[in-house]
């Protein structure tokens, strides 16, 4: 019997056929596997439907779409994929704009290979987590409040006061279950890992 662990199968997603001749090169000889490619959104929404891979790298701009528009696609469809923006921008936004649609990890194109390959390594570890080189610099100049959606900070704000989750989901008149979900979405967009962590951000933000 043959107890070998299948190498990670990877879909690479870029508009230009150069790239991701390179980015699928560079996966073959990290030791996984380049499954699939897509030059576009609608390339790439029909690959994840039939090939089923464990992660994406996917560009911020192709022909048909937005690269977010992708992820939020894909992570709506998968909380267990892991997905990483590649691209030539440098915004501090559009980092913060991929770690919200629900990326695993943000790489510069202008990044060695090897950044890639061990933000990519990470996020298949913890698809749910978020890895980026300038996210600390990132998260300082932008506040909380706009890593947030509006339902996000009135969760963030309950549970500041007193009560359990249930109390709390019922006074703002949602489900236990979509107030953990937003609990979690809180917590990966603010990079804590519990309930004390979050209100301090929350403080120190000035939303609380």
């Amino acid at each position: 019997m043959n107890d070998a662990v299948a190498p990670p199968r990877i879909l690479v997603v870029d508009d230009h056929s150069a790239v991701r001749a390179g980015l699928a090169r560079a996966i073959e000889e990290a030791q996984m596997v380049c499954c699939a490619t897509a030059a576009s959104k609608s390339e790439a929404m029909a690959q994840l439907a039939h090939t089923n891979p464990d992660a994406m790298v996917v560009d911020l701009n192709l022909p048909d779409g937005s690269g977010l528009d992708l992820i939020r696609w894909a992570r709506k469809n998968s909380k267990e994929i892991a997905i990483v923006m590649l691209t030539m921008s440098d915004s501090e936004s559009d980092l913060i704009a991929a770690m919200s649609a629900g990326a695993s990890g943000f790489v510069k194109k202008s990044a060695p290979l090897a950044e890639l390959i061990s933000v990519l390594k990470r996020a298949l570890l913890a698809p749910n987590s978020f890895t980026a080189s300038d996210i600390v610099s990132a998260l300082k100049t932008t506040s909380a409040a706009k890593l947030l959606t509006q339902r996000e900070v009135e969760v963030l704000r309950a549970i500041a006061g007193v009560g359990d989750i249930r109390e709390l989901a019922k006074r703002l008149y949602i489900s236990e279950s979509t107030f953990k979900t937003h609990l979690t979405s809180i917590y990966r967009k603010l990079e804590v890992s519990n309930r004390l962590a979050a209100i301090r951000v929350g403080i120190e933000s000035g939303i609380i």
